[in-house]
């Protein structure tokens, strides 16, 4: 089963995998939790005793603390076992920075459950050859050294598991050790070809395991995407002589499916397709008044034509779907469902299922609220009353879906649901088919957002729309990052049909840019709401979304047009996208670091993928220097750590920026200005010395 070993340039390097040996056994004493060898900060976790997660492909840092009583050395090897049960052991070096933590740095490629655990060791050969070089340079102790060594060797020659050309040069040693001068002693105590035999295979006479840890391994599509949402009702749509709309179809919508694909979008999301209410219905920027035509929020779900598992009349029937599914796959993308749990005043469950929603003292049932807002159009779940028929609705709702092609589901508000239905629901859907994801739209506290993603959820919806200074972009980044990603995957949406911030509503084209630089460099996972790449910026007064909102209204689009007049950013989101595809450091989430400017509105950060990983035996390093003031052009110095990606301090090299296909010879402190209304980023790709 693949797994493949590396460690960044700052930590010693791991060798790729170590012949496999028997987990030794260890018993504790009674009320006993420390092994002899004590193992503590087990890595990737997740809160809760849940998995962490990883997807098929990605880097995976494991460590682990480790240490012993008094000098002597020891080793620590990570057992891993694959989901078709195959094991592998690893060596983990030590970090040098005083905190006794042993890593390496994995890529899993195989999708499924995987475990694994630590074992730390005595490493006899190690301490002897440590104190035998000191000690015969001082001349004390030699002949015990010697006969120290030579027990140990003659142990390890013993070893049923050892190579018999390992045990007839461990013999030959231990035997020229028995009456050993000071000079043989040394030079065995130096033996580079011993230190390597006793390295993969240690000598030792103690041992200690954590127990076995599981971590998932999702499709690489749930780590590394690039997601695209729009209205199919909006595709295609025309407006007819009377004024009224003729509503875009799945027929029509598919003619959208080529111009989404050539951006290089490998995820299509789309928002609710199902029948919507008429009572309460949402009129233009969400009014409580309709205009005859008016065809409402696709959230307030369920009408006469049915509820959850049907499909609007207007958009087309089940087989129209389903081409439009397969027409998606064709050109390259995967179809994303919206998950809306709640209810339209109409929606069968009403009538059916009373129970499954709250009623109030005077007989009325709940309108959705998020005080002060109230949403006379939906009509929340409650999980508590029924829960066992609930949740079997709710399951039967994804079954559904499943099996019409849709193994994506963005969920809308799962906050607003019991974690305990998300936990049972994932886990329940993923047993029977570990294909499907659920990404979590959660803008909420920060316990919340990441116990969803703990629980099960494969992706969530971040903060990152909400975070624009240099300060709160570091702190963010570096977050998501390291932080939570051994459990949580965000995906940096620049936008969607509810948020539009006052960073793009004033900060014109240098700002749709920036934010879309740095969302498809900074994440594996990134994604746009249709019109993003029109620079709809307009926002309703006093809010933070798009006035005239494609939410309550049809959208007419001219994204040929647009971009034919030079208006479109579509030529930039393609060059990410491209970028992305090229380089696989890119494609990696928690290999971001940041860097420095002298600038408070310049940020710096580098992406970084060692050569063992890559693919091409070559490193892949990207440095990103964006100017984050949209207003104005930054003149300033970039301060760059080069070791990080194993270029010596004040040595030169060669960047090219990816945007423009500009060449500069770089070091570690360089001079950059950045236009915000020219070319406000750099994507600098390190050209590395072969």
């Amino acid at each position: 089963m693949a797994a493949r070993v590396g460690s960044s340039p700052s930590a010693l390097r791991s060798p790729a995998r170590i012949p496999l040996r028997p987990l030794g056994d260890e018993a504790l004493g009674e009320g006993l939790i420390t092994g002899r060898l004590p193992l503590t900060h087990p890595q990737p976790s997740a809160p809760g005793g849940f998995p962490a997660k990883a997807f098929a492909g990605e880097v995976v840092p494991f460590s682990v603390v480790s240490f012993r009583e008094g000098h002597d050395i020891i080793g620590v090897h990570l057992r891993l076992t694959a989901p078709d049960g195959t094991e592998s052991l690893h060596r983990l070096t030590p970090r040098r920075d005083g905190t006794d933590t042993w890593a390496a740095e994995i890529a899993l490629d195989a999708q499924g459950s995987w475990t694994y655990r630590f074992e730390a060791f005595s490493d006899d050969f190690a301490t002897w050859a440590h104190a035998a070089e000191l000690k015969v340079a001082a001349g004390v102790d030699v002949p015990v050294m010697a006969a120290l060594g030579a027990e140990i060797l003659q142990r390890a020659a013993a070893e049923r598991d050892r190579p018999a050309a390992e045990r007839k040069r461990l013999t030959a040693a231990a035997a020229s050790l028995a009456s050993a001068d000071a000079e043989t002693t040394s030079a065995l105590a130096t033996d580079a070809d011993l230190a390597r035999i006793l390295s993969d295979r240690p000598a030792t006479s103690l041992r200690s395991a954590t127990q076995a840890h599981r971590l998932v391994v999702d499709r690489t599509i749930a780590g590394v995407a690039s997601w695209y949402e729009f209205f199919p009702r909006s595709e295609g749509a025309k407006r007819l002589k009377d004024g009224t709309v003729k509503s875009g179809t799945f027929r029509s919508a598919t003619r959208r499916l080529p111009g989404v694909a050539a951006m290089g979008f490998d995820v299509l999301y789309l928002v609710p397709i199902h029948p919507i209410g008429t009572t309460n219905r949402k009129g233009r920027n969400n009014t409580l008044t309709t205009e005859p035509g008016d065809p409402g929020s696709p959230y307030a779900i369920g009408a006469a034509d049915g509820g959850h598992d049907a499909i609007h009349p207007d958009l087309g029937n089940a087989a129209d779907f389903r081409a439009f599914v397969r027409a998606a796959r064709k050109e390259g993308l995967e179809v994303a469902l919206d998950l809306a749990l709640q209810a339209s005043p109409d929606h069968p469950w009403v009538a059916e299922h009373p129970e499954w929603f709250t009623t109030l003292p005077d007989g009325t049932i709940a309108y959705a609220e998020n005080p002060p807002k109230k949403y006379q159009d939906i009509y929340p779940l409650n999980f508590d009353n029924d829960p066992a028929g609930i949740y079997a609705e709710m399951l039967r709702i994804v079954q559904h879906w499943v099996t019409q092609g849709v193994k994506i589901f963005r969920v809308d508000n799962p906050h607003t649901k019991p974690l305990q239905f998300w936990e049972w629901l994932i886990a329940t859907v993923n047993a029977q088919d570990p294909d499907v994801i659920f990404l979590a739209e959660a803008f909420t506290r920060p316990a919340v957002m990441r116990a969803l993603a703990a629980v099960g959820f494969q992706q969530s919806y971040s903060y990152f729309t909400w975070r624009n200074t240099k300060a709160e972009l570091e702190e963010f980044l570096t977050s998501v990052s390291h932080e939570t990603s051994d459990y949580m995957r965000p995906n940096l949406f620049v936008n969607t049909h509810d948020i539009l911030t006052e960073y793009l509503q004033f900060g014109g084209r240098a700002a749709y840019r920036v934010r879309a630089c740095i969302a498809a460099t900074a994440a594996p996972l990134w994604g746009v709401y249709a019109g993003y790449e029109l620079l709809e910026n307009v926002a309703r007064p006093g809010s933070e979304e798009n006035i005239d909102n494609e939410k309550y209204e049809y959208k007419f689009r001219d994204w040929d047009g647009a971009e034919a007049r030079g208006e479109s950013l579509a030529p930039l989101l393609r060059r990410l996208n491209e970028i992305r595809r090229q380089h696989p450091a890119l494609r990696q989430l928690r290999n971001f670091d940041v860097h420095w400017s002298d600038d408070d509105h310049v940020l710096v950060y580098s992406k970084h993928l060692d050569a063992a990983f890559t693919g091409t035996g070559s490193p892949d390093t990207l440095i990103v220097v964006a100017n984050i003031d949209p207003h104005s052009v930054r003149e300033t110095t970039v301060h760059l750590d080069t070791s990080r990606w194993g270029i010596p301090l004040g040595a030169q090299f060669e960047v090219e920026d990816l945007l423009t296909g500009a060449v500069w010879t770089w070091s570690d402190h360089n001079y950059v200005r950045l236009d915000a209304f020219a070319e406000p980023v750099h994507i600098l790709k390190v050209r590395h010395r072969s």
